[in-house]
């Protein structure tokens, strides 16, 4: 891979496969994350995110493809990557037997740019008790102290994988303060992985969806709302759809009611729709990225 750009990109990737068995996890896979960007990374349980994830930080081999981290391959250096990148996985993996001040004094005896006043400010934020057990902590909780490990050496760039699953709304939106207020005071990159797309929606800038290992939208969030539509036509009686629009993406159709999502949307839509149809009327609808989300992986499916 060229690193041209590394300067301005935090990650690239080019072809990266990964397979299990004969399913590809992971497949083909080219993607570019600029440095300084807060990155959703969507998709289906299963599409290939959190094996991306794995081979991003160094700890999943993969099977061919390139990858860069701020500029480093962590199959090569793994550890020059994670003393670079903070890391939330699902799956919090910490000592159950430590205080949780214990397994900040651990985790930071591996960091040489650990800022003990940025871990001090989210031991506040969080409403960490230090004497607290790991294993006597909630879920929540356990989050909140993975995230605090995460960000207190100030990474270059965060990866969250899936952070909030399974909690409650109140300590989400506490969780994600932090995360916004550290990324908006140091400018960092942020990669967040969630199956609350409401969520992504207020954090990301970018999006990217993945199906079944595979690319299908990687675009800025204000792009996406604005240029992808679903359309509402009803049709004649007894007539039947014709021709879609460009750039249609997802479509239904129930007695005459004719359901229809499509990108890059413009008033010349609706006009080739209606040069190319027999309808009684169109209505244009905007949608939140949950529904673009559901649209673009139902289009695939149904085109598989």
């Amino acid at each position: 891979m060229t690193t041209s750009g590394a300067s301005e990109m935090a990650i690239e990737l080019a072809g990266l496969t990964k397979c299990f068995g004969r399913q590809a996890a992971v497949n083909d896979l080219s993607l570019k994350i600029r440095k300084g960007s807060a990155f959703g990374f969507l998709g289906p349980n299963g599409a290939g995110k959190t094996t991306t994830i794995k081979m991003l930080m160094g700890l999943l081999r993969r099977d061919s493809g390139q990858v860069s981290v701020l500029g480093v391959d962590p199959a090569v250096d793994g550890l020059a990557v994670k003393q670079r990148v903070g890391y939330v996985p699902e799956q919090q993996f910490i000592y159950r037997w430590m205080r949780a001040g214990e397994a900040i004094s651990f985790c930071r005896s591996f960091y040489a740019a650990w800022n003990d006043g940025v871990s001090a400010r989210l031991m506040k934020l969080f409403n960490l008790d230090p004497d607290k057990k790991v294993k006597h902590l909630s879920k929540g909780m356990l989050t909140k102290l993975s995230l605090l490990l995460a960000m207190s050496h100030e990474p270059e760039l965060l990866i969250l994988d899936e952070p909030v699953a399974g909690l409650d709304p109140l300590v989400r939106e506490e969780l994600l303060d932090g995360v916004l207020q550290t990324v908006c005071d140091r400018e960092q990159t942020v990669v967040f992985s969630s199956h609350t797309l409401g969520d992504v929606q207020r954090l990301a800038d970018v999006v990217g969806i993945i199906n079944e290992g595979q690319l299908l939208v990687h675009c800025e969030v204000d792009d996406l709302l604005n240029r992808t539509k679903r359309i509402r036509a009803v049709l004649q009686d007894g007539s039947a759809p014709s021709r879609p629009p460009d750039g249609m993406i997802w479509q239904r159709v129930q007695n005459r009611e004719w359901l229809l999502t499509v990108k890059d949307f413009s008033a010349e839509t609706v006009g080739q729709l209606k040069a190319a149809n027999s309808l009684e009327t169109v209505e244009v609808i905007d949608l939140a990225l949950e529904d673009i989300f559901k649209d673009y992986v139902r289009g695939w499916r149904a085109s598989a």
